[in-house]
């Protein structure tokens, strides 16, 4: 009985003409496109890093609790007193309310969707379709509808609320679709299993399906209400009024916002309005930055690899 051959993968033999012959035909083109991407990279860290420099260096002067602690003011006398907390304080209104609306209606309508909903049905299709199209509709949109439905139609003015549902309505298909995704990465052996032990669909969802989605639910609604904050359009349509020196108190209240009040002090030729907008700048990217950071830590904290 002969004994079984055995045989050996080999490298291709890179002094073969063949061999070298590919690599010489490839690697121009990868390393073309890998220096093209390099640069655009580099170029728009530059862009990024030269902007945020410009507010830092511009704003600096402003940086204390004068900003947060003081009203705005018309006056160029008394700039050196001037801050933006009427602004603040309205957008953590309008942010506040946007959270209470759109949240709830978001994460549920999502569950619908994603779990009863059946997609045998023409208007569950077309359901999907419309939240799809409405995440790529510009916000001056949101802004005109608003003005004309919610602030005229329904009379209730240019005031928090009104700014808030618009903002809601303009978030609200993010918060569905990061909550789509969050509850379809949920494996489907977790559902079966829950319903091998005798649970009902809602026992499944809200006690097995909805916690292994908060990760990915509580980034997309953060994200959400990221956009949310640094939105102009919307509330200049809305009649957000530019100098107020009082914070609202109610949601029937007029109210101004902060990129609402950077972009008055930056149409004033003074320059210190340029410093305080400078430094509402700053002020609105730390508000930012620390909203990106609580999704960040929630989703390592609680982000579970099936």
């Amino acid at each position: 009985m002969s004994a079984p051959t055995i045989t050996t993968a080999t490298r291709p033999d890179p002094s073969a003409p063949g061999a070298a012959l590919t690599q010489r035909r490839s690697r121009p083109g990868d390393l073309a496109f890998r220096l093209a991407m390099q640069a655009c990279l580099v170029i728009a860290f530059a862009v990024l890093a030269s902007l945020l420099a410009w507010v830092l260096i511009k704003g600096w002067n402003r940086l204390d609790s004068r900003l947060w602690t003081e009203m705005p003011t018309g006056l160029v006398s008394r700039l050196d007193g001037a801050g933006v907390q009427s602004a603040l304080t309205g957008t953590l209104w309008i942010v506040g309310l946007v959270a209470v609306i759109c949240l709830p209606v978001g994460v549920f309508s999502a569950i619908y969707l994603e779990e009863y909903a059946d997609n045998t049905r023409w208007y569950n299709r077309l359901l999907e379709l419309n939240i799809q199209n409405l995440a790529g509709v510009p916000s001056i949109i949101f802004g005109i509808l608003g003005l004309g439905i919610i602030a005229r139609a329904l009379g209730l003015g240019f005031t928090v609320i009104t700014a808030a549902i618009v903002l809601s309505l303009l978030v609200l298909p993010v918060v569905i679709i990061a909550t789509r995704e969050a509850i379809r990465a949920v494996p489907q052996s977790i559902r079966q299993a829950s319903y091998a032990l005798g649970a009902t669909k809602w026992q499944t969802v809200s006690r097995q399906v909805l916690p292994a989605a908060v990760p990915g639910i509580a980034t997309g609604a953060i994200l959400a209400l990221s956009r949310a904050i640094g939105e102009a359009a919307p509330l200049i349509v809305l009649g957000a009024v530019t100098f107020i020196t009082f914070n609202p108190d109610g949601l029937d209240s007029p109210y101004t916002a902060l990129p609402i009040q950077i972009y008055t002090f930056i149409g004033r030729s003074q320059a210190g309005y340029t410093e305080l907008a400078a430094g509402a700048i700053v002020l609105l990217l730390g508000i930012v930055l620390v909203m990106n950071s609580i999704a960040i830590f929630v989703r390592n904290r609680f982000e579970k690899r099936w």
